[in-house]
């Protein structure tokens, strides 16, 4: 289950599996969770000798009654604070309260919370089932916690963070690390809920894989290890046609260093050969920085036409402009039978004559997706797993919607894929040129379109590490950085 992400529906599924195994005692599972608990707080802040806990009223809070006491047990100086139980009597979490407050544990109330009262705070407020905002006294404590500089472990969940979409309702805990139950959330890896999360760690309760069969996953994650080993085999005996030719279309007059960038992440990411097809008004000088690119100076739809019958894949977008030499070629490469990689005003384009590809790749950012939706950005982020599936079966071939936790979907499945590992400074101008690149040269070595778009998202991510530790930090990084490590980034074949 290490790759595998769970929506709400699944890990309720997963939870009800898991009670119900032979030999599980009542609570068992609550006991478990507490103790995983304690071992990452003892772990992760040896230091901390006041451990702050905050319960909310359902099983949440249930396990942070369990914590309390062991932690108590432990010889630790423990502070609760917890509203009214909502739970049912008989529950786990009411019995795990009771047995707190029957060994003299206090639970004090939420309006006397003071962040500077802990070493550390974990948040049991409210796991996956919340479905409102926070703000009520749950919300302005949290607001509260956030504003101090006091560490936070969250319990399965940063409370008000939706494990469906990634987005937050109202308030939501700010924690450095997640301890999450049984298995990974899509929620915790994808759009606001990234900022929120921290370091996710899972704890499998010590419940044995065969729990999940027949419960299937939403989506998998591809993290910074699992990704290097789907590149293209590249045999000693290779030679430049092997590796593919990769067209990219782009460069309107003012805009020629989009489609330099693309075109230069194309070579490094292991193309045999990358022609650049740009406006005549720049042709003659764009390659001057990099003699490997080969450069065409295209006037019209119909040059490009005879120019994409010698390629095997073509990018299109970076830099095109929306004028009417931008809209020509876009056109003639929306009705080529080749693989292609569509991205930025080649998206636009789309938006305003909305058609379905089947073999291509549609790399959209936030903003891009909303025109393609005939929505706002606001609306793609607030559920970034369906919006990616409605474009997938809307416009056909495979959908990669850029951002923190960056999604991939086809129209053929509805399993989504969940690429981490990036940092902040990826957030700067060129850098979906360079993943248009990497995308396109993966295709034209052989990758099928989902494995070029999963992997080239996950290759982009681990080139922005490589850069930000040979600049000596994230910083002012430079689209060129990512596209210039990623050789290094790719390992040794």
């Amino acid at each position: 289950m290490t790759s595998a992400l769970f929506d709400n529906a699944g890990m309720r599924a997963l939870d009800a599996a898991g009670l119900d195994l032979p030999g599980m005692a009542p609570g068992e599972l609550m006991e478990r969770a507490g103790q995983a608990l304690l071992t990452v707080v003892r772990r992760a802040w040896p230091r901390a000798r006041c451990i702050g806990i905050l319960c909310g009223p359902g099983n949440n809070g249930g396990d942070g009654y369990v914590l309390a006491r062991l932690a108590a047990e432990a010889g630790l100086e423990v502070r609760v604070h917890g509203g009214a139980s909502r739970a049912r009597p008989e529950s786990d979490g009411r019995r795990a309260h009771a047995r707190w407050r029957d060994g003299g544990g206090e639970v004090r109330a939420l309006e006397d919370f003071d962040p500077a009262a802990a070493d550390l705070w974990v948040d049991c407020l409210f796991g996956i089932g919340l479905e409102r905002p926070l703000t009520d006294a749950y919300g302005a404590l949290i607001e509260q916690l956030n504003a101090s500089d006091v560490p936070v472990l969250a319990a399965d969940v940063p409370s008000g963070v939706d494990i469906d979409t990634g987005r937050v309702l109202g308030q939501a805990v700010r924690a450095d690390r997640t301890l999450t139950m049984i298995a990974d959330k899509l929620g915790l890896h994808t759009g606001a809920a990234v900022d929120f999360a921290g370091e996710v760690e899972v704890a499998s309760l010590d419940l044995p894989i065969a729990v999940a069969g027949g419960i299937a996953p939403v989506a998998r994650r591809l993290g910074p290890a699992d990704w290097r080993g789907h590149l293209p085999a590249r045999r000693p005996g290779m030679h430049k046609g092997d590796c593919g030719h990769v067209l990219v279309v782009g460069g309107a007059p003012g805009y020629s260093g989009a489609a330099r960038l693309a075109a230069t992440a194309a070579l490094r990411a292991g193309a045999g050969r990358v022609t650049l097809a740009t406006h005549p008004e720049h042709a003659a000088w764009a390659n001057l920085e990099r003699p490997e690119l080969m450069v065409q100076g295209i006037r019209d739809a119909g040059e490009l036409q005879t120019l994409m019958r010698r390629v095997d894949v073509v990018a299109v977008g970076p830099g095109l402009g929306q004028d009417a030499w931008g809209r020509g070629l876009w056109l003639a490469v929306a009705d080529a039978e080749l693989p292609r990689v569509v991205d930025a005003d080649a998206l636009n384009l789309l938006a305003e004559a909305p058609r379905r590809g089947e073999d291509w790749i549609l790399t959209p950012h936030p903003g891009e997706a909303a025109r393609l939706q005939g929505t706002d950005a606001a609306s793609i982020e607030a559920d970034r797993p369906g919006q990616v599936r409605a474009l997938a079966s809307r416009l056909g071939g495979v959908v990669l919607l850029k951002g923190a936790g960056t999604l991939v979907a086809d129209a053929g499945t509805g399993l989504l894929t969940c690429v981490t590992g990036g940092h902040p400074g990826m957030a700067t101008a060129g850098s979906g040129d360079v993943l248009t690149g990497i995308v396109a040269a993966l295709r034209g070595q052989g990758a099928d379109a989902r494995t070029a778009a999963e992997v080239g998202a996950a290759w982009h991510c681990a080139a922005a590490w490589v850069a930000r530790d040979r600049l000596g930090g994230a910083r002012g990084m430079l689209a060129g950085d990512l596209a210039d490590a990623l050789p290094a980034a790719g390992g040794a074949t």
